[in-house]
């Protein structure tokens, strides 16, 4: 990728430095000028600093031409730096907060955004880079909420099944202490979200719009009472509107945020399975929920798991835990069915067991024949098995005990 030779002359300047006002304000205007995630932008950035991109881009000096036209029909119509300055008076008057990657509380896992390599072709695909700033409103230390999260993602159009089970994962990682992360929409979003805050947990909804216009509309209740206990964050500069290939830039940010990501319910092309080929690509714990092989809503989630060895199977809270945990944090038992008496018996005891006539006594030398064993050994494995409670003596005979759940 080609940049200039040379900085731009304000380069370097002690009030450009990083974290500074003036660099909190050219992250505003270069987010409103390029769609996050933009690689060249951001490259720009890290080479010489918010501002003097700023002013790179506002000069016309930009070594890609179709970036060029968009910034200058952008910079006609309003002057980004008064867009800047405006846009962070405004927030501050509706409780909002700008973050940068220099402030303590900037999640460091976006970072890894910056070598994300999806090879697919199409902008969405290839401008992938990280955030150059993110808004929140809500209380929570955004870095520190992050750093223990898992997000949880379907389809808006969930079935009764997606909303029953997105509503027990998401409930029991808030129990533990564990951030839920979605993106604010109908269906597996919201129950994700209303399920961690109805556990008293903490929830995070990333945005594809500005944190003072949540979309959707529907939701608007939900959303401030994430604010008043979790975060709302975005990418874009409180007004934004929510457009459509917004959703698709924002989820980007779901994956890298996160230690891992639980698709739940997910169409055969959806915005879900589109989240979880970043989570995949970023090493990200990538969970999935099976569902009904006859619903057209799992079938993003089954071939998700068809077509990538390292998508995760699960299906309860200490699934995920075992995956997103540190190593030898959680620990799932193997499944089992019912525990029986009879599953600690040694194997002499158990032959004996099934020996024994489901209905009526039977003598012990007839029992011995019918088990294979001598007379004595028998004699002993009946003792066993009377403590057990598994079978009990009737004149001088024996028969399985009542209940005992023994009978082939």
């Amino acid at each position: 990728m080609s940049t200039p030779d040379s900085p731009p002359p304000s380069a370097g300047a002690a009030s450009d430095a990083p974290g500074s006002d003036e660099d909190r304000a050219a992250r505003v205007a270069l987010t409103w000028l390029v769609e996050p995630g933009h690689r060249l932008v951001w490259s720009l950035v890290q080479s010489y600093g918010a501002p003097a991109t700023l002013e790179l881009l506002l000069r016309g000096d930009s070594p890609d031409a179709a970036l060029q036209t968009a910034v200058l029909a952008k910079r006609d119509r309003i002057d980004p730096r008064r867009f800047a300055e405006t846009t962070l008076h405004r927030a501050e008057r509706l409780g909002a907060r700008i973050v940068v990657p220099s402030d303590d509380e900037w999640p460091a896992r976006v970072e890894s955004l910056a070598t994300l390599e999806l090879g697919v072709p199409g902008r969405i695909n290839i401008d992938v880079r990280p955030p150059l700033c993110l808004w929140t409103r809500g209380a929570l230390p955004l870095g520190e909420t992050l750093d223990r999260s898992v997000a949880v993602v379907g389809a808006r159009a969930a079935t009764g099944y997606g909303i029953h089970v997105t509503g027990d994962l998401a409930h029991g990682l808030a129990e533990n202490g564990w951030a839920v992360v979605s993106g604010g929409a109908f269906g597996i979003d919201s129950a994700a979200h209303r399920a961690a805050l109805g556990a008293g947990g903490r929830t995070v909804a990333v945005l594809a719009c500005g944190v003072d216009r949540p979309y959707p509309a529907g939701n608007t209740a939900m959303f401030e009472q994430i604010a008043d206990v979790g975060l709302l964050i975005s990418e874009w500069p409180p007004g934004s509107e929510p457009l459509r290939h917004r959703f698709l830039v924002r989820n980007r940010v779901i994956a890298a945020a996160t230690a891992g990501t639980v698709v739940v319910e997910a169409a055969a092309r959806s915005g879900a399975a589109q989240t979880m080929s970043r989570v995949l690509a970023l090493g990200r714990a990538a969970m999935v929920v099976p569902g009904p092989v006859t619903s057209a809503m799992s079938v993003g989630c089954h071939e998700l798991l068809r077509e990538h060895p390292d998508a995760i199977l699960v299906t309860s809270v200490p699934h995920v835990l075992e995956a997103v945990g540190r190593i030898g944090e959680y620990l799932t038992p193997p499944a089992r069915g019912p525990e029986h008496r009879r599953d600690s018996l040694d194997e002499e005891s158990v032959l004996v067991l099934e020996a024994l006539p489901a209905r009526g006594t039977i003598p012990t030398e007839e029992l011995a024949a019918r088990a294979g064993l001598t007379v004595r050994t028998v004699l002993r494995r009946l003792s066993l098995l009377e403590l057990a409670g598994l079978v009990v003596r009737r004149d001088g005979e024996i028969a399985l005990s009542r209940g005992s759940g023994a009978a082939p």
